[in-house]
This record gives C-alpha cells, structure tokens and sequence, in this order.
C-alpha cells in the first residue's frame, strides 16, 4: 500500500477509534494527557510497523493493543518511581492481558461513556466542554475545532489545557455518575453534544449558513450515547431531535451556499432515510411513556415539518401546542418567541403580535436578531411594511453570520413602499 493510501486509512482509523483509545488509557492512567499521548504513540508505531509488515486483519484491535502495552509500560514507571503498590499494577495486567476480543467490545462501550461524562463535567465551563469534547470524543485537532467556531487556536488550546488542568487538580473520576448525579450529568452531557450540534446547523457567526462537519460529529456522539443508553428518553429525545433537523441540512442552503428558510425549501432534497431514523428514535422515546421531555418535546416539533411534503400541509396548530407545552417544563424566552411565529402560522399574526409584544423587553432577548427578524415578519403579515423594513433591516445588523444577514437584508429590499391602513 502507498504510503499516501496508508496514511488516508490511518486518518479515518484514527477518527474513529481515538476516543475508544484515549478512553481506554484515560481510565488505566488516570490521566487524560498521558492517555492521548500514548494514543498517539500507538498510531506512531502503525505508521512505522504496518509498511513494512502490512496492515493487521483488526486495526482497531492492534491500536489497542499496542496502547495499552505502553500504559503498562507507564505504569511500571510510576510504580518504580512513585513505590506504587503492587496490588494496582498486577490488578491492571490482569486486566488487559487476561480479555480476549470480545471483552474489549463490551468494555470499551463503559470506557467511553465514562469519557463523555469527564469532559462534559458540569464544574468545566460550557465553552471548555465542548472543546474537549470535540477533542477527545470526536478526535477533531486544535486546528479543526479553531476553524470550526471562528476561534484562534492558541484560544481553542488554551481551553483544552484549562480543562484537563481543573479536571486533574479536582481529582475527577473517571466513571459514569452515581445514581443520584446521574440526571444532573445527562443533561450537562446532552446540552454540550446539543451546541456543538446547533453550532453546525445554524452557524452563530462567518460566511457559512451551516458547518454540516459539526452536525455529523454531534450525531455521532448522539449515537454512541443511544447505544450506550438505549432506554435513556432525554437521549432517544435528542437523538431523534439531531436526526430530524439533520435531514434538512442539504436543503438549508441554494447552490451558491445562499441560506434556504425553512419554508422555502426544495423538500425532495430532504434525507427521508434520515428522518425515519429520527421518528423511530422519537416513537421509543413516546413508548417509554415521558412525552414531556423538553428534547423529547423538540424532535416532536421537528416531526411535525418532517410529516409535511410540502410547506402548506405542516400542522402549525400542533407545533404552537407543543411549544406551549415546553415552555411550561423548560421556561425560556426563545421557546415562547418561537410559539408566536407558530400562532402567527396557525391563526394568523393579530394572534401572535401580544405574545410578541410581551417579548420585547425581555433582557435576556436584547440584541437577539431573531426577536427582530420575527417582528420583521409579523409587522410584515400585517401590511406596516416601513416597519418591517427597519426590523429585518435591524435583525441583520444584530446576526453574526454573513448569510442570514443577506436573507434578511433581502427581505427588508423586498417590502412594498408606504404602510397599508
């Protein structure tokens, strides 16, 4: 095999089973920098030894194997220096020497999601849990992670350092939660893997509508964590969440990378096969009988313009009941700004201008281009065209990204002169 070949498989490989890697290190050492560093020195020594002798029928094995060699070698070390107790090393041999394939499947599931609860731990900051997220568990570099969110990398770095530093000085353990944390940890977990998502579906800033790499990376996760918690209904919720929206990604965009809203979209460039993902996910999810779990209650939502082929049949009356409905179990002022642009859909905007007024002096709301992107189209409906120039004119002054800010300026040219009476 060509040395090019050789490294392009060595790259897929290493995307996809660096985190079972440094999971697996993490947990033997203790230590998330020693555990990445060995990953790497393993996927060094494929790169020395598969040349010249091949590339093994178990890649993934070999890694492993091959990891794990170095941390007893790691450990040796520290036992020598440190006196360690004897017990622990003979109690990680046995460990690795003594598991065949098969053990390595089922524990790596355990080693993994232990992973996911350690580097989305609540004690980090949000900004820092999703970079080690991307890190460790979807095997992004430095680089990729800067590139991806518009950060210098030396700041992306230094969140990562930060991070393992807190993690290391807290005495994290690297284990699932206890029962009674368990929730509170799910749900730090499932809001980092929920950002990463949105941030690549609807990109907060730069020239691009959508970074579709960081909606197939948080998918991943989202999938390894249904796997690894197939009963769990926030996760099934997600999941199914991620799919649905997910399905859109390619219609979300016109072929000059121009931003399609929703209800202009070609939905034949829909991923039907994705969107029966989602819907199966989402009828577990309602079968474990918790129909008002906020992600639950979300990909409800996304089903509901899933089940529309075309713009005109989405149930509108629906999806204002649902909004309504998780606003009560997750208060929050996007939640009701996104029930008044469904009531302006289902009954028409005189209905939804109240719960509009209501929003705008909401702080938590000040300087939110979408409240003025949705008063922009309600003053629209209601022919006071002059005033719905200056709001959508106003929500893309207040976007960050470049191609939203073309939509909405578009729409603010497209308003007739004068206001009708």
């Amino acid at each position: 095999m060509k040395q090019a070949d050789l490294q392009q498989r060595l790259d897929t490989l290493w995307r996809m089973e660096s985190p079972r890697l440094v999971a697996r290190l993490a947990r033997m050492l203790g230590d998330l920098d020693s555990a990445e560093e060995l990953a790497q020195d393993a996927l060094v020594a494929a790169l020395e030894h598969w040349p010249q002798h091949g590339i093994p029928d178990n890649p993934a094995a070999w890694l492993m194997a091959t990891a794990q060699r170095r941390a007893i070698d790691r450990l040796r070390q520290r036992r020598l220096h440190a006196q360690r107790q004897t017990q622990v090393l003979d109690e990680q041999q046995d460990y690795v020497m003594g598991a065949d394939a098969q053990d390595h499947v089922d524990d790596i599931g355990d080693d993994l999601l232990r992973l996911v609860f350690v580097a989305c731990h609540p004690l980090l900051p949000a900004d820092a849990r999703v970079a080690l997220t991307l890190r460790l568990l979807c095997g992004l570099t430095t680089h990729e992670i800067a590139r991806a969110y518009l950060q210098p990398e030396p700041t992306i770095a230094q969140r990562i350092v930060r991070a393992k530093r807190l993690l290391s000085e807290r005495k994290v353990p690297f284990e699932v939660p206890r029962r009674h944390e368990l929730t509170q940890r799910l749900q730090s977990v499932l809001d980092v893997v929920y950002l990463v998502f949105n941030e690549g579906y609807a990109a907060s800033a730069g020239d691009d509508w959508t970074r579709p790499t960081l909606c197939e990376e948080a998918l991943r996760l989202g999938r390894v964590l249904a796997g690894l918690m197939p009963n769990a209904i926030p996760v099934l919720g997600l999941l199914a969440l991620m799919e649905l929206q997910a399905s859109r990604l390619r219609a979300r965009t016109g072929a000059d990378g121009a931003a399609v809203l929703l209800l202009d979209q070609d939905r034949s460039r829909w991923d039907w096969l994705q969107i029966g993902r989602g819907q199966a996910a989402l009828e577990k999810a309602l079968e474990l009988h918790d129909g008002n779990d906020p992600y639950v209650l979300q990909a409800a939502i996304a089903d509901c313009h899933a089940r529309a082929r075309r713009a005109e049949q989405t149930d509108w009356a629906r999806i204002a009941t649902l909004y309504a409905r998780l606003g009560e179990v997750m208060p929050s002022p996007v939640i009701e700004l996104n029930r008044a642009m469904a009531v302006a859909q289902a009954q028409g905007a005189e209905a939804a201008w109240p719960l509009l007024e209501a929003l705008q002096h909401d702080e938590r709301l000040q300087g939110y281009a979408p409240l003025a992107a949705v008063r922009g189209d309600l003053l629209a409906r209601l022919g006071r065209h002059e005033e719905a120039r200056a709001a959508f004119e106003q929500a893309a002054e207040l976007s960050g990204n470049a191609r939203e800010s073309q939509v909405l300026r578009a729409r603010a040219a497209a308003m007739p002169s004068g206001t009708a009476r």
